[in-house]
């Protein structure tokens, strides 16, 4: 089959209308998604004003981070699975309104404590949202129309990577330093309520009750695949736990790293269980079949690697353009403007053209993520000596910011395009947990290579040391990119 016609039956050879409200559907999930994934990047500019509004520790600030990212990362595989089951327009409502209340909380707390609590429940409630709406793209879209509500997808994740820190800092610009913060929460309570109300309203209802068929496009999952699979859930939730934890809390002890051997433990056992659940006659929590699909096991590494070095991009700037160079929050923000807008322009062109060229717009989006580095790492060693300004980091910035849009929704597309839509949440949601585990990953090890190196060097030379690993992560995802472009080649597929 080829990957046009694979991406146009959707994985299930769905041949029914589509749904008429789709473009409502997708524009209420892309607003809930868009305000979930800002907040990782607007809160890393407000944390000095944290800090010295609350009081708060260092240990405490850290937690502001890594405890929205682990909770983040802790649910998304069961809340996809939840999504399956019980429909998925329901779990997003959910989410969204744990989120709203949650960043109610964050903006109104009292101290570093109440803050941090805020923060694990805002991370529940965005993944619960998040898978809901993979899922839902999968199920509403089909042919062209998927690649290219992914492509608005795309959009969405890579101006959120690169506008937060920009919002972040004119937020806290306009309302001081000790209200800004608190802003940077708050803002997302009437984006929250909006977001809630249009899905109450737009989204299907399932019809399912006695004497009464569901629609065909109906939110409900058949009925063969309603088991939540508890005990797979907390497996492999324990798992991600274990694999994430020492990299976002890796100052607390030199023991902390005995926990990824248990994670790996976790994971073989997590398989076992779902294998065994199979057996049983059982819909386990992700249908291991899919690893064997060689779209979705690439296309998943693919963006964990991915994940695992450019997100590194934005920190690294920020850093640079701030301790570096002495700018401002704000300032620092301002060069990721030209990257978000190339993003969102390039992730709707691609994803409007993955049906025609497949694999190779990847291909090419790395190739173009390389050439970002590459000229990044040369604007900042020729400021040091006075050759470049550093605001030529708006133009080479830019292609990073097209390399997203190039890699993030086409991929998207190509891995979910033989996954059944009854594991369709599930099965976005393990892509979304590699995003998320390579992100933590790829931060914690970049920037603790690049603040050694500081040791003995100065900004230029660490950003260059920093932007080499992350080519080095860079150039491995091309590689497999390359490996699938061949297989596909081999058999007849784009």
């Amino acid at each position: 089959m080829s990957a046009k016609s694979t991406v146009e039956s959707g994985g299930d050879a769905a041949s029914e209308a589509p749904d008429p409200a789709r473009w409502r559907i997708l524009a209420v999930l892309l607003v809930a998604i868009f305000m979930s994934l800002i907040s990782v990047s607007i809160v890393n500019v407000a944390l000095p004003s944290i800090q010295s509004g609350l009081g708060a520790s260092q240990s405490d600030i850290q937690w502001v981070l890594s405890g929205y990212a682990l909770t983040f990362g802790i649910v998304l595989v069961a809340a996809g699975r939840a999504g399956d089951v019980m429909g998925r327009g329901g779990i997003f409502v959910v989410g969204v309104a744990v989120f709203t209340a949650s960043s109610i909380a964050a903006g109104l707390a009292p101290n570093a404590e109440w803050l941090n609590i805020a923060r694990f429940v805002q991370g529940v409630g965005s993944g619960l949202l998040n898978p809901q709406g993979v899922g839902m793209i999968q199920h509403y879209f089909r042919g062209a129309e998927r690649g290219k509500a992914f492509g608005y997808f795309g959009s969405a994740v890579g101006v959120s990577v690169a506008i937060g820190p920009v919002l972040g800092g004119l937020i806290i610009q306009l309302g001081g330093a000790d209200i800004g913060w608190r802003l940077t929460f708050l803002v997302n309570v009437p984006v929250g309520i909006v977001a809630i109300i249009l899905a109450l309203l737009w989204f299907p209802r399932p019809l399912i009750s006695r004497g009464v068929k569901a629609p065909v496009d109906s939110d409900q999952p058949a009925r063969r695949s309603r088991s939540m699979d508890l005990v797979g859930a907390l497996l492999l939730g324990f798992a991600v736990l274990s694999l994430l934890f020492p990299f976002v809390e890796s100052g607390l002890s030199a023991l902390i790293w005995l926990l990824l051997p248990v994670g790996i433990l976790l994971v073989a056992a997590w398989v076992l269980w779902e294998r065994r659940y199979a057996r049983r006659g059982h819909s386990p929590m992700v249908d291991l079949k899919i690893f064997a699909t060689r779209s979705f096991a690439n296309g998943t590494v693919i963006v964990t690697l991915y994940f695992l070095g450019m997100t590194s991009v934005w920190v690294l700037v920020a850093l640079y353009m701030q301790d570096g160079l002495g700018h401002s929050a704000f300032e620092a923000g301002l060069v990721g403007i030209p990257s978000a807008i190339f993003s969102a322009f390039s992730a709707h062109w691609a994803g409007s053209r993955v049906v025609v060229f497949g694999r190779k717009i990847v291909v090419v989006g790395l190739l173009i993520a390389l050439f970002g580095l590459a000229s990044t790492v040369a604007v900042v060693l020729l400021n040091q000596v006075g050759l470049a300004s550093e605001w030529w980091l708006l133009l080479t910035l830019s292609f990073i910011g097209i390399a997203q849009g190039v890699v993030i929704s086409p991929n998207q597309t190509l891995t979910l395009a033989d996954v059944p839509l009854n594991y369709a949440g599930s099965s976005g949601a393990i892509m979304q947990t590699g995003q998320r585990i390579g992100t933590s990953v790829g931060i914690a090890v970049v920037t603790a290579a690049v603040f050694a190196s500081l040791a003995f060097t100065d900004w230029p030379v660490a950003m260059a040391i920093g932007f080499t690993l992350i080519a080095v992560v860079v150039l491995a995802a091309l590689a497999v990119a390359v490996v699938d472009l061949r297989y596909r080649a081999r058999t007849g597929t784009r």
